[in-house]
């Protein structure tokens, strides 16, 4: 599957590429995260656009506190993603991600593989939906979906929030984003 995902974004860095209208993928968020068993707190995550080429860097830090002496985990991911138009307001995206958390006794990492579309929903809305795989040193083959949106408030300012959810596991997040075009 990271194989497949790697050969689709380096088969299509060639051709074209254009965020669907109203999309941005220049943006700084700031977040509450809410994992099972416990382990919730603030996250910053952001992404930006690598010229007109379609090629996106991603990034996030999470202070999360988790319930029991010791656990305040910390994670962070960085990543580079890929988007192509395939309508006037949609993408298909691809992610590929390292990603780290680690608490007083334990450190974990790994990478995510992502696939998925992004849609605008009118001038105030954008929803997208994706699948991705996680492979790390403590688990390996977890897939999970992950669906989320953004409301508009201006163009500048929206509030997102997703669900992702597998494997008896589910994560959500509200935000505020600051996107720039």
């Amino acid at each position: 599957m990271k194989r497949s995902l790697l050969v689709f974004a380096l088969t299509a860095l060639p051709f074209a590429s254009f965020a669907a209208d109203g999309l941005s993928y220049t943006y700084a968020e700031a977040d509450y995260v809410d994992l099972d068993h416990g382990t919730q707190g603030p996250a910053l995550r952001g992404s930006v656009a690598i010229g007109n080429t379609g090629l996106y860097a991603t990034g996030s830090y999470a202070w999360l506190d988790a319930d029991g002496p010791g656990n305040n985990p910390r994670a962070h991911e960085l990543g580079l993603g890929y988007h192509h138009g395939v309508g006037a307001k949609t993408d298909l995206i691809g992610e590929v991600a390292y990603r780290a958390a680690k608490t007083d006794d334990l450190r974990v990492d790994g990478a995510r593989a992502s696939i998925g579309v992004r849609s605008a929903l009118g001038a105030r809305g954008e929803g997208f939906v994706k699948g991705n795989y996680y492979d790390a040193s403590d688990y390996h083959g977890d897939a999970t979906a992950t669906v989320g949106g953004q409301f508009k408030l201006n163009p500048t300012w929206g509030l997102t929030g997703e669900v992702e959810a597998g494997n008896g596991d589910r994560t959500w997040l509200a935000g505020v984003r600051a996107s720039f075009k």
